[in-house]
């Protein structure tokens, strides 16, 4: 599996003594090859991202140690102590808590509550002393540093508090280990850095923690050690301080990606979208900007610096208090997503899962649901002929991979359900194009297949404004950068003419 160059990057520092090893474990679901003879060891106290593609085994993995699922074959040793696999329960007891994405938090109950949920469920059964149980999970608070309302209910606290109420649960119930499942996927920068701190006061207790994570400059910041698993089988593990993002990418992927700037935008047509001195009260004020043909524009600043809240109202959703919009010339007023529609606009939410798809709905619902008015015959019935060639032009331009275009969206990895979501706009046509966060949760391989899409649909003209919070991506995917902040517009840029160092700086300022 490991070329000479990937053997010599292997790990060298093995002093300290491993809490947890997973040796020789293979997985498989039916015909399908989940994990093969993969080894993976987690020392007391270590900060340990385990990365990979979507696919690669990581989940499948994580409940393996989770006693979700029971290995094939291979070990588990624990301080010792080898086990053939782990039910839930013995997981749990051995102090190996695992936060997911979801958080499994109880939205109905305080933070209090949710806290110390375990320790009274794993007791006898006897009335619950409300003062003592507010005493406790105080006291879990502080060993972390962390004030949070304890008498608060958890579906009013924003994600950030959620996530460290998960983590302060996890320290009740006496982890040695905490995995963290995707936790910056929805976090502010400051969000981040907090979350980053009290991973470190976890360490501090000598409880390890295991992230596993997209965003692989925040894996850099934080990791001491990496394991790369690509295609259900171990790649390596790396001390973190001896690889970058750019070869822990090519790890991931098996392909070396190149982080070069776009060639300058050349197109002289006239401006397609602007706009002049639109504000919202509370969300931004006095934006204005140009958008040509073919142009790729970047807008990036910290989540509430009022960019999404900007591309919600170009799409008719969020009505501007003052100032003007201007689309080929001529003044419009959207307010409504199906004006905007009208108007060759399209939208690619942040939020695939609950604004972007109808899960449960087939690919090819999903794809035509934005155009079914110019599927009708004349009795104004679906052409089921017109139907199955737009949805089969579109999965095939974009490569959505899939065996029947009737499978539920659901089942699809993130890259197929971002592509997807782009497939259901351009089936509209549309002159503009709005993505917003479009890579967020999709791993480095499925970027670089939407990055390509982006630079073809650009090439045929549509103008794209891209706007997100990732550095890089503006940096590199873009002809231009705009960045707010405050609900400003502060600053333009050349992506050649600013380095990435000097672009975070001004987003932080």
């Amino acid at each position: 599996m490991m070329g000479p160059s990937e053997a010599a990057e292997q790990d060298r520092s093995e002093a300290a003594p491993a809490f947890i090893e997973l040796l020789g474990i293979s997985k498989h679901f039916g015909g399908v090859r989940a994990l093969t003879n993969v080894d993976f060891t987690i020392r007391s106290g270590e900060v340990h991202c385990l990365a990979g593609e979507n696919g690669c085994g990581k989940s499948t993995l994580i409940k393996i140690l989770a006693g979700v699922h029971a290995p094939d074959n291979g070990q588990i040793v624990i301080d010792g102590h080898a086990h053939t696999h782990l039910s839930p329960a013995a997981s749990q007891r051995a102090g190996i808590q695992i936060i997911y994405q979801d958080l499994s938090l109880f939205p109905n109950l305080s933070v209090g509550e949710n806290i110390m949920f375990r320790h009274h469920v794993e007791k006898s059964v006897r009335p619950v002393n409300e003062r003592k149980m507010m005493i406790h999970a105080r006291d879990v608070m502080s060993r972390l540093g962390i004030e949070l309302p304890t008498a608060e209910t958890v579906g009013r606290l924003p994600i950030a508090d959620r996530q460290l109420v998960a983590i302060c649960r996890a320290l009740a119930a006496e982890a040695r280990l905490v995995v963290m499942d995707e936790p910056t996927a929805s976090l502010t920068h400051h969000e981040i850095d907090a979350l980053l701190e009290t991973v470190g006061v976890l360490k501090s207790h000598g409880i390890a923690t295991v992230f596993v994570s997209h965003k692989l400059e925040e894996v850099m910041r934080i990791a001491e050690r990496v394991t790369v698993l690509r295609d259900g089988q171990r790649v390596g593990t790396y001390p973190a301080s001896e690889i970058d993002r750019h070869r822990l990418s090519e790890l991931m992927t098996g392909h070396k990606y190149t982080a070069a700037l776009k060639p300058a935008f050349a197109g002289d047509a006239n401006p397609i979208l602007e706009v002049h001195g639109l504000s919202r009260r509370g969300q931004y004020e006095g934006v204005d900007l140009v958008v040509r043909p073919g142009e790729i524009l970047g807008i990036t600043g910290r989540l509430g610096s009022g960019r999404t809240e900007l591309a919600l109202t170009l799409f008719g959703m969020n009505p501007p208090d003052a100032g003007e919009i201007r689309i080929r010339g001529k003044r419009v007023r959207l307010r409504t997503n199906r004006e905007a529609v009208r108007a060759g606009i399209g939208y690619v939410s942040e939020d695939r899962l609950s604004l972007g798809l109808v899960m449960p709905q087939s690919i090819a619902d999903n794809i035509v649901v934005s155009v079914l008015n110019k599927l009708t015959g004349v009795l104004g019935l679906i052409d089921g002929g017109r139907r199955s060639e737009l949805v089969d032009r579109w999965i095939g331009e974009l490569h959505v991979r899939t065996k029947s275009a009737e499978r539920p969206v659901r089942e699809l990895s993130g890259g197929n359900q971002q592509r997807v979501v782009l497939a259901k706009w351009l089936a509209t046509a549309p002159a503009i194009l709005i993505l917003d966060s479009p890579t967020v949760g999709v791993d480095v391989g499925a970027k670089e297949g939407i990055y390509q899409i982006v630079d073809t649909l650009a090439a045929r003209g549509i103008a794209i404004i891209l706007i997100s919070d990732e550095v890089e991506e503006v940096l590199h995917q873009s002809h231009r950068i705009l960045v707010m902040l405050g609900g400003r517009i502060t600053a333009s840029f050349d992506p050649a003419k600013v380095s990435e160092k000097e672009l975070r700086e001004v987003i932080s300022a």
